[in-house]
């Protein structure tokens, strides 16, 4: 009795997982939903907004992780700034047995698997995501991208694919190289990187003179002494106190920027 007593104790003090706390929590409508892509099966998560008027919707890009419950955690976020909000499985059919992230035995095999995706695939999965949400009867037309570190530089990457991309919102995610890629963007592009994360902030110079050169609208934000991944770490029971401030100050950033949408 003693030993179940303590483990009962040690449960009352563990810090909450935010992450797990916010799904289940959440008073957004979640729901799992299955999308043709030619001969696949995309499997996606929508969080609709509490909200009276049709909507914008977001198409959100996970991390180099798969859709784990922190990028399905980050689309509720988004519907809670007022977004329809849909996070695609780009993994969807890779997993054992035809399965998705949720499939795979580790972070780390989702990960491997996710760096042999064909461009053209991922490409094709974003667009039938946001063609499906662009013609909820929720939906206003206007979808935007976001996406976070892998899909902060897919996120970029769809907005030279899609010309109807209303904005493009990229978490510490690489600029596209090709000059003739950057020209086919329509979409303003706001940048939110970590100070300490020089191994993607070595591009912003370069990013920002090829868009400038294009005529395009590009604004990039370092934020003080972050680190890569802040918009995750930042909520985390042990964040640091510099990617608490980062995440929090580019909260207010966001919502100040979908206003425009």
């Amino acid at each position: 009795m003693k030993n179940v007593a303590l483990l009962s104790l040690f449960a009352l003090l563990a810090p909450q997982d935010p992450v797990q706390e916010r799904l289940e929590k959440s008073p957004r409508h979640h729901e799992w939903v299955q999308i043709k892509v030619g001969e696949r099966t995309l499997h996606a998560f929508v969080v609709f907004p509490e909200v009276k008027e049709k909507a914008a919707a977001i198409v959100v890009i996970h991390e180099n992780k798969g859709l784990n419950d922190w990028a399905r955690s980050a689309a509720d976020q988004f519907a809670e700034a007022g977004l329809i909000a849909i996070a695609p499985d780009l993994l969807s059919g890779l997993g054992p047995n035809g399965g998705k992230t949720s499939d795979f035995p580790s972070a780390d095999a989702a990960t491997q698997a996710l760096y042999k995706l064909p461009p053209d695939q991922v490409t094709a999965d974003l667009n039938a995501c946001a063609d499906y949400v662009g013609k909820l009867p929720a939906c206003n037309g206007k979808v935007a991208v976001g996406g976070f570190c892998w899909g902060g530089g897919q996120t970029f990457r769809f907005a030279t694919n899609r010309e109807s991309v209303a904005a493009a919102y990229v978490f510490y995610g690489p600029a596209p190289e090709e000059k003739a890629a950057i020209a086919k963007i329509k979409a303003p592009v706001y940048g939110f990187y970590g100070e300490n994360d020089n191994r993607i902030n070595a591009g912003i110079e370069k990013a920002t003179a090829a868009m400038k050169e294009a005529g395009k609208t590009y604004e990039p934000v370092i934020y003080k002494g972050a680190g890569h991944g802040f918009m995750r770490a930042g909520e985390m029971p042990n964040a640091k106190d510099d990617d608490k401030k980062a995440r929090a100050d580019a909260w207010v950033r966001i919502k100040d920027l979908l206003k425009k949408l």
